[in-house]
């Protein structure tokens, strides 16, 4: 088992009662958990996410804490968080990263690979 680790799990979803596709606004929620999978409790301190919609264009986005928390994980526990954004296209993309505090003081980064948001019902990113 590594020292420092954390693992992240994501389900994205459209939310169609939330969009406006005649005005270009899609919404998307998105479900996290986050599990401490290391050896040593650890919080997490920030985040940063790269939201990129079919055209191409990005947006970061960057701070404190997720959903106005900055959990502390002992090994084995997990956080789970719902959050959402809005795009100008029918489907883009998320990737990111959080930065965390083990209780040791080691500092360490997690990937969150990039996941697809995309309405289901228009097409899809290739």
């Amino acid at each position: 088992m590594p020292k420092y680790a954390f693992r992240v799990e994501v389900q994205p979803q459209f939310l169609p009662d939330q969009s406006a596709p005649a005005q270009n606004l899609y919404s998307f929620a998105y479900t996290i958990t986050i599990s401490n999978a290391g050896e040593l409790p650890a919080q997490l301190i920030s985040r940063h996410w790269i939201i990129t919609n079919e055209l191409g264009e990005t947006e970061e986005v960057k701070g404190l804490g997720v959903v106005g928390q900055q959990p502390l994980l002992k090994p084995g526990e997990s956080f789970e968080y719902t959050s959402g954004c809005r795009l100008r296209t029918a489907s883009g993309t998320m990737q990111g990263s959080y930065f965390c505090v083990a209780e040791d003081g080691e500092r360490f980064e997690v990937e969150v690979p990039v996941f697809v948001l995309a309405d289901a019902t228009r097409r899809v990113l290739h």
